[in-house]
C-alpha cells in the first residue's frame, strides 16, 4: 500500500498493489521480534524497496483505493483477532486446571487452595462473557454490515475486552505454574505475548474506548 495520488482528497491518495517477493529491488532485511519470539516465517519484517518496479497490473480494485480496502477487513478482521483470543484464554485455563489438579503443594493439590479456584473461576466468567459479545459483533456484521454506528460499537467493544480477557487468564495460568509459567516449558509465555500484542494490533484499547464513548454520547442524543 503506498500513495499514488498526493492531490486527491485524504482517503483515496493510498492504492494497493500486489508486489511479488522475486521483483527485483525487495529484501528481507530482518524479521521484526515481538517480546523476543520473531514467528519466523510468517511474522513480521523490514523488507528493504530499492527502486522496485511494480506492473500496472497488480494495482488491486483501482487507484485510490488503498484506504477503502484497508477498511473494509478491519471489523472483520477484528473479529478473527478476538475469536484466537478466546482459543487462547480456552487454552491457558485449561492448561491452568489440570496443572492445579496435578501440583502438590504443602501437602495437597493446589486445586484444593481456595484462592486458585477462584482463579478458575473468574476466568471462566470472563472467557464466556468476551465469547457472547463476540458473538453478538459477528452477529450485527451479517445483519447490519460492517460501518453501521451499532457494529462498530461492538466490534470496538470485544476488541477491548478479548484482549484483555486473555492477557488475564494467562497471566493466572502463569501464576499456578510458577515459574515454568514463563519458561519455553509451556506456550503460556508465547500466548501471553501475542495476546498482549493484539491489545495494540488493529487499533489500542483507548482508540476503541474513544470510539465506544462518542458512539454512546452519539446514541444518547438521539
Amino acid at each position: 500500500m503506498g500513495k499514488t495520488d498526493r492531490d486527491a482528497p485524504v482517503y483515496l491518495q493510498q492504492s494497493m498493489f500486489v508486489v511479488e517477493m522475486n521483483t527485483p529491488g525487495i529484501r528481507i532485511a530482518r524479521h521484526l521480534t515481538v517480546f523476543g519470539y520473531d514467528d519466523n516465517p510468517h511474522g513480521h519484517c523490514e523488507v528493504i524497496f530499492d527502486n522496485v518496479k511494480v506492473p500496472k497490473e497488480n494495482l488491486i480494485k483501482g487507484e485510490g483505493m488503498g484506504f477503502e480496502i484497508a477498511q473494509g477487513r478491519l471489523g472483520p478482521g477484528r473479529i478473527h483477532h478476538c475469536m484466537r483470543l478466546i482459543g487462547m484464554s480456552e487454552r491457558a485455563l485449561h492448561l491452568m486446571k489440570n496443572r492445579a489438579l496435578t501440583r502438590q503443594t504443602f501437602g495437597k493439590a493446589t486445586a484444593n487452595h481456595s484462592n486458585i479456584r477462584q482463579d478458575i473461576a473468574v476466568s471462566r466468567m470472563e472467557i464466556e462473557q468476551a465469547r457472547l459479545l463476540t458473538l453478538q459483533a459477528a452477529a450485527l456484521i451479517d445483519k447490519l454490515g460492517n460501518k453501521h454506528p451499532k457494529t462498530r460499537q461492538y466490534v470496538s467493544m470485544i476488541k477491548v475486552v478479548a484482549p484483555q480477557t486473555a492477557c488475564q487468564v494467562l497471566d493466572r495460568a502463569i501464576q499456578v505454574f510458577g515459574g515454568a509459567g514463563v519458561s519455553q516449558d509451556t506456550e503460556l509465555a508465547h500466548l501471553w505475548a501475542s495476546a498482549r500484542s493484539l491489545r495494540i494490533a488493529d487499533g489500542p484499547d483507548d482508540v476503541h474506548k474513544e470510539v465506544i464513548g462518542r458512539g454512546e454520547l452519539a446514541f444518547a442524543k438521539l
